[in-house]
């Protein structure tokens, strides 16, 4: 088991934004989360991923206190592509890549022949490896994105998680991308927890959804039994209809307008 969350809450201001939220999330699983804006989506992310603290409950990850591990260690364990990436120096397209390598680089070492390697696969994996000489800061919303999750697979980490990750990319990229984190679970047994504002992205790609709705996860399991009308109406208070399609071999959802 990857991540366990007991009765987890988080307030801003006295507004409860993550309200008791128990939830376990297993390895080999590609999750999906979503719901409306201001849900606590991304407020979770952090607390995943040790940027903000529990106040109320616990998150429990290989059965050990999250808090308890070093910055190094949860580096080995957790990757990121978040939401919005800035770069303000102009490094190299490559030199970024190479960041998902830095927690198993020793202190004023240097790459080993392994860590090239990586970051030449997963470069090329994911369609950066053209721009490796390029710099950051001269690159498209797009291209940075797709960047950043080279790094994240650079990282190589057991947990891997997607804020929006494909917000900013064209279908072609969002597709290729999102096959590759898929691939990681099939064939690596990883756990993806992605965020998404495309439910039918979270269709085609998730075996697991989780549906929040006002900090609380208003409906999780298997992508086929939780992904109705009936759920997309109380989450969203809008009417949908869910079908399967054969073309995508995946659950679609339409809306009224």
């Amino acid at each position: 088991m990857s991540f366990e969350l007991q009765g987890v809450g988080f307030s801003f201001d006295g507004k409860k934004v993550i309200d008791g939220v128990s939830l376990s999330l297993a390895s080999g699983k590609f999750y999906g989360v979503v719901g409306p804006n201001g849900c606590g989506k991304t407020t979770l992310v952090d607390l995943l991923c040790r940027f903000r603290a529990p106040q109320r409950g616990q998150i429990v990850y290989n059965g050990k206190g999250l808090s308890a591990y070093s910055k190094r260690q949860l580096a080995r364990e957790i990757s990121l592509v978040p939401q919005n990436f800035y770069i303000n120096f102009p490094f190299r397209v490559r030199d970024v890549v190479m960041m998902g390598r830095y927690p198993y680089i020793p202190r004023f070492g240097r790459p080993s022949a392994r860590d090239t390697g990586i970051v030449a696969a997963v470069m090329e994996a994911a369609d950066v490896a053209a721009m490796s000489e390029r710099l950051v800061t001269e690159l498209s919303g797009g291209e940075r994105q797709r960047v950043v999750f080279a790094r994240a697979l650079a990282q190589d980490t057991p947990v891997l998680i997607l804020d929006e990750a494909t917000s900013n990319l064209d279908v072609g990229h969002a597709i290729r991308l999102l096959g590759l984190a898929a691939g990681k679970v099939r064939q690596e047994s990883k756990t993806v927890l992605a965020v998404f504002q495309d439910i039918n992205q979270a269709a085609a790609y998730c075996d697991q959804v989780i549906f929040m709705s006002q900090g609380r996860i208003a409906a999780h399991g298997g992508t086929r039994e939780v992904l109705t009308p009936e759920t997309v109406r109380r989450v969203f208070d809008v009417d949908a209809k869910v079908y399967h399609d054969d073309y995508s071999n995946s659950l679609h959802v339409v809306f009224k307008k």
